[in-house]
């Protein structure tokens, strides 16, 4: 059983990103178990003088399930043609884990804050797996309309296959 962890880099209550890695958790192949870390507005901002044992604690819950996990999932909005200060404050705490990374995505126009995040999380040692895009479509969607399309079959699918995907990367490596 591989265990993922999936982030959502938006910190929106009515989120498309957050919707999706929520959808995704539910629609994974039977061999594969995701979790959903929700803590990213908690984190304190990033401060190398409080890492080791002067680790915040949120940070240091973020720290452990990346380690416990066997990859990370991440779906990010973009913000001014950017990264989320929260997101990239998350990765900052992240620095050299050396997991491997999928990034799916929630909107077809997010293609600065795609290879900004791609770069990032390169340069912090994340392994991407590439081969493979999710990108299903929810901006500017209500979320009865997202929860619509998420549940579509081929969206299903489409999670399913992405996720199986990344965990034959994960089993290669």
């Amino acid at each position: 059983m591989l265990n993922l962890l999936a982030i959502s880099g938006s910190l929106r209550a009515a989120s498309t990103n957050s919707a999706l890695v929520a959808a995704l958790a539910a629609n994974v192949p039977a061999d594969c178990r995701v979790t959903v870390y929700d803590g990213l507005g908690r984190l304190p901002i990033f401060n190398p003088d409080e890492e080791g044992e002067r680790t915040p604690c949120e940070a240091r819950y973020l720290i452990e399930a990346v380690t416990r996990a066997d990859g990370v999932i991440v779906s990010c909005p973009e913000y001014a043609h950017g990264v989320p200060g929260g997101m990239k404050n998350a990765l900052d705490w992240l620095v050299s884990r050396g997991k491997p990374a999928l990034l799916v995505h929630a909107s077809p126009r997010s293609l600065f804050a795609r290879a900004a995040l791609a770069e990032i999380m390169r340069t912090m040692s994340f392994a991407l797996y590439e081969e493979t895009a999710l990108e299903i479509a929810l901006l500017g969607k209500k979320p009865p309309e997202v929860e619509e399309i998420l549940a579509e079959p081929t969206s299903r699918q489409a999670m399913r296959d992405a996720v199986r995907a990344f965990a034959g990367f994960i089993r290669g490596r």
